[in-house]
């Protein structure tokens, strides 16, 4: 236990970035859970820290892009309503968390009667996906469209507003909940579905073709926004082809183009300036990641972190959190064995740890026979840190007793 001891660190953002070769473009702090008040509130208070000492700018959560932008109006602007904004603004439900609340309510308080140079921003970090359907296109598409009309000859359109609206037709079609079970209830191949898929890269490419043009005409936001909108557009209707596909490859391909969208929104921020995301770990780290879904027992697929890490190497650090017990759905103290275990048995309800102690350990147990074991979690909706992808992990945030809601 003497070696664990000595890397052990206060949860704090110097801490953090102490164990890190330089100050990283993209720092990305797992969960390995969704909705814990303690976990959220572990989060907003480094967060905060890294803002207001360390120079981040935005904050990335694991929520809709696109629905992102009304939160990203209102923590610089203060234009809505607290409420609605989170009720709209933070998809999977997830604006009824207090903790998101508190982050919310924070940024906008932080910004109030600061320059827009000082502003941190808010940013969606998914693409317009729930687990039981993916949104219609329109709200992308359109965007696009409408930016690219205002500052573009119209014979280099591809099409007029109104062949676009009639080719998207209704967006019940698209969010069909069966069509995630069911392929064949997928509109994601059909006639018209192809032909959006071209002409969704017809207006990306203008995007990219009339770039001098576009710059000279539009603010920063409105450009970072036109290729939100294409790279969202392109990405759905790749997911929704997808959806209609009855191979066994279905699921992973689709959980594969997910963290894609997640990974060219994390890329794109980084363009902009420092920035912080929070996300499952399962998104965030750079080995391959796995779940069980339905009739599926394993999926294995690459994650955004992996692929973000491709592209910024040390420019982009992932920050693990573990949890010892979430006891109202059965997650009672971990075995000895397991990397939980070993953090639990330190008796501190709070740790940042380096994890090149718990590997060493697990490397020399693999050497002798005794390396670390993977925890199981009883309940689906918690994962646990596999050993084998500490060597690969910057730091590990660690919460012994963790009360779920």
């Amino acid at each position: 236990m003497r070696d664990i001891e000595d890397t052990v660190h206060p949860v704090d953002a110097a801490s953090v970035l102490a164990l890190l070769r330089d100050r990283p473009r993209i720092l990305a702090l797992g969960e390995p859970t969704h909705g814990a008040p303690d976990l959220l509130r572990t989060r907003n208070a480094l967060f905060r820290e890294l803002v207001e000492q360390h120079g981040y700018r935005t904050i990335a959560l694991e929520t809709d892009c696109l629905a992102g932008l009304l939160v990203d109006d209102y923590v610089t602007t203060g234009r809505g309503d607290l409420d609605d904004v989170l009720a709209r603004g933070l998809s999977h439900e997830w604006g009824a968390y207090p903790g998101n609340r508190e982050l919310v309510a924070w940024m906008r308080a932080h910004n109030e009667g600061r320059p827009a140079a000082e502003h941190v921003r808010f940013a969606g970090a998914d693409g317009p996906l729930e687990i039981s359907a993916a949104a219609s296109p329109r709200a992308a598409l359109v965007a696009l469209h409408d930016y690219l009309s205002a500052r573009v000859d119209a014979d280099l359109l591809p099409c007029t507003a109104d062949v676009l609206d009639r080719m998207i037709g209704p967006d019940d079609r698209w969010t069909e909940p069966a069509a995630m079970m069911d392929p064949a209830r997928s509109v994601g191949q059909s006639a018209e579905a192809r032909e959006l898929r071209l002409l969704a890269d017809d207006l990306a490419t203008l995007l990219e073709t009339h770039a001098p043009q576009l710059l000279a005409g539009s603010t920063p936001q409105e450009r970072d926004r036109a290729h939100l909108y294409a790279r969202t557009a392109t990405g759905l209707l790749r997911y929704h082809f997808w959806m209609a596909d009855p191979s066994p490859a279905r699921m992973t391909r689709l959980l594969g183009i997910r963290d894609a969208m997640i990974a060219d929104n994390l890329l794109a921020l980084a363009e902009r300036g420092p920035a912080l995301v929070s996300a499952h770990n399962s998104h965030l780290q750079r080995g391959r990641s796995t779940m069980a879904m339905w009739d599926h027992p394993r999926l294995e697929w690459w994650g955004a972190g992996a692929l973000v890490s491709t592209r910024l190497g040390d420019r982009y650090a992932f920050v693990a959190t573990a949890l010892g017990t979430l006891r109202d759905q059965g997650v009672e103290a971990p075995e000895p064995d397991t990397v939980e275990g070993l953090l639990y048995g330190l008796g501190r309800d709070e740790v940042l740890v380096d994890p090149r102690g718990p590997a060493a350990l697990h490397r020399a147990g693999a050497d002798g026979g005794a390396a670390l074991a993977a925890r199981v979690s009883p309940w689906f909706g918690y994962a646990p840190l596999d050993p084998a992808d500490l060597a690969e992990t910057d730091a590990i945030v660690f919460v012994r007793d963790v009360p779920h809601r």
